[in-house]
């Protein structure tokens, strides 16, 4: 069984939760989870005891425990349904604050299309130039001052 446990004081080792869990069973591992950039703990881990039974045990005993005068939570973990990066920067931009023509924030600029306010004119996607309603400020503006629509 693999067991989260969230709320845990900064100063425990491994060691120290590998003991407490003992006393309900046989403990398989424990990996306590650390900052990618620091290194430093970030106060959660997982346990892995074999046995199903012990596990719950541990569970049940330790849930709201405290340790280092820290209540700690501890709950069966789930399984991750998948893979795929935590990070969305792989994924189009479709609307909002963006880069280009077309929608999105240009200021000459390209990123990726979608909707937002545009400074390049021309553009067709949601927000858009002037003349499609919107925020729109084109530099080479060859209308004599008249920004035309609202404004």
């Amino acid at each position: 069984m693999n067991i989260f446990v969230a709320s845990l004081p900064f100063q425990l080792e491994e060691a120290d939760v590998r003991q407490s869990f003992e006393e309900f069973g046989t403990v398989s591992s424990v990996k306590l989870i650390l900052d990618k950039e620091t290194g430093k703990k970030r106060g959660y881990g997982f346990v892995e005891m074999p046995d199903e039974e012990e596990g719950q045990k541990a569970i049940d005993q330790l849930n709201g425990a405290e340790f280092l005068g820290r209540a700690i939570s501890v709950s069966k973990a789930e399984a991750r349904e998948d893979n795929r990066p935590r990070n969305n920067f792989s994924k189009p931009r479709t609307g909002g604050y963006n880069r280009e023509g077309g929608g999105g924030f240009d200021g000459n600029r390209s990123f990726n299309k979608g909707g937002g306010f545009n400074r390049s004119g021309g553009g067709s996607g949601g927000g858009g130039n002037r003349s499609g309603g919107g925020y729109s400020r084109d530099n080479n503006r060859n209308d004599g001052g008249n920004r035309g629509g609202r404004w």
